[in-house]
């Protein structure tokens, strides 16, 4: 598991540091304060590659751009430090053979993917037994939405791989199915695989969805949807491919790790479905068959209020962490958020997390500011408690919770009833 990341002269600050939990770790923050940036060093951490364009560094006199990371080995934690080499304009990795994180997943928020898997991604170079794999890859980049459905140099892709798999009736397609089932918005809403089709222009057969309104090829299903079942078959892509080599290699088990990496993981996901999909992230392992010693860590980004209200009835300090990241005066500093229930997901908009002074639209957060410091003169006069009255009936809908108190005090300062 990924336990640290620090930076200096990278990124979007000076210096930078997180500490992760061994389990579900969240990452907010607005837009451009450095999230996905976090993902990418995370992702570089574990693999030892680059998902897409290597982090730049700082530039200027006194720089010495760093990257540092800890993470755990079969023998224990192991911590690294990397230092930009500007005559080579890279992050030179370790010499020494880098510790093994277990299967890394990494989804990101425009519907690629990147997948890193110990038994084949992992290996010694062997000269004096003839032995060199300067063709295996180092990763199995996805590098757009496209390349994962349809056939590449890594797989037959999701179109393919998903018939073929139904049509053999194996372990392959159970385990699709149940991953899909792990990951569905509700018991009622469940994602269950139809039967293969044809559609006008396309010679393959195409998978498809049971809806209640009927079957749904997949390829014209919705945003959410294709997100999540690419989700599902790339796990079980990866697991299946993952297992083969772990019998060609004649080892004695499984992989004992997985991260999942998840930029965005409310990305195209109704609300209702995003109160789930974190504690569905967790229920994967299950569906993978594998043993309970199988350890899951995920570090997700998010803009979800929903998605923090639903890490409350299983939110462990022991195990779970929650960041910011906000901008102090022209400095972006990660913060660990103080854990602490907040009940819904409009007292999550108001938290600190994501710093809104109402749950409500721009003009009506506007007008209850004014309404609210209009109560804290000493003797406001009638017309300007009759004007902010308008303002508010303008955009408040008669059962807004904050009528009551604006009446109760108006009225006594003097707005007539």
């Amino acid at each position: 598991m990924l336990h640290h990341l620090a930076f200096r002269d990278v990124g979007p600050a000076p210096e930078l540091s997180i500490s992760l939990g061994p389990r579900i770790n969240l990452i907010t923050g607005d837009n451009g304060l450095g999230k996905t940036f976090l993902l990418e060093a995370a992702w570089w951490a574990l693999t030892r590659t680059w998902a897409g364009l290597p982090l730049m560094p700082r530039r200027g006199p006194n720089v010495r751009p760093r990257i540092e990371y800890r993470f755990d080995a079969k023998t224990g934690a192991k911590d690294y430090v990397a230092n930009y080499d500007f005559e080579r304009l890279g992050w030179p990795s370790p010499k020494a053979r880098p510790a093994d994180p277990g299967m890394v997943l990494y989804a990101r928020v425009d519907g690629s993917f990147s997948v890193w898997d110990p038994a084949r991604n992992y290996w010694k170079n062997a000269p004096s037994l003839g032995i060199d794999e300067p063709e295996r890859p180092a990763a199995y980049h996805f590098p757009t939405p496209q390349s994962v459905w349809d056939s590449g140099p890594f797989c037959n892709g999701l179109v393919r791989d998903w018939v073929s798999w139904q049509d053999k009736g194996g372990h392959a397609f159970t385990q699709l199915g149940a991953i899909l089932e792990a990951l569905s918005p509700s018991p009622a809403e469940r994602l269950r695989p139809g039967d293969p089709v044809r559609i006008t222009g396309d010679p393959r057969d195409i998978p498809t969805f049971e809806t209640p309104y009927g079957i749904v090829p997949i390829v014209h299903a919705a945003a959410g949807i294709k997100r999540i079942a690419a989700l599902a078959y790339l796990l079980t892509w990866a697991w299946q491919e993952h297992q083969r080599a772990v019998e060609l290699k004649n080892k004695l088990s499984t992989t004992k790790q997985v991260i999942f990496l998840v930029d965005e993981i409310e990305a195209h996901l109704h609300p209702k479905w995003q109160r789930t999909i974190l504690p569905a992230m967790l229920g994967v392992v299950q569906a993978l068959g594998a043993t309970d010693a199988l350890e899951v860590q995920i570090v997700a980004t998010t803009h979800s209020p929903l998605v923090l209200a639903s890490l409350e009835p299983r939110f462990d300090p022991e195990q779970d962490a929650v960041f910011m990241l906000d901008l102090v005066g022209d400095q972006v500093v990660c913060s660990k958020y103080e854990w602490r229930p907040r009940g819904d997901a409009s007292a999550w908009l108001t938290s600190e997390i994501f710093d809104l002074g109402e749950a409500r639209s721009v003009e009506a957060e506007q007008a209850i500011e004014s309404a609210t410091r209009l109560l804290e003169e000493p003797a406001p006069t009638p017309e300007r408690l009759r004007d902010v009255h308008r303002q508010l009936r303008a955009v408040l809908e008669d059962t807004d919770p904050f009528w009551p108190r604006w009446l109760f005090r108006a009225e006594r300062m003097g707005l007539e009833p």
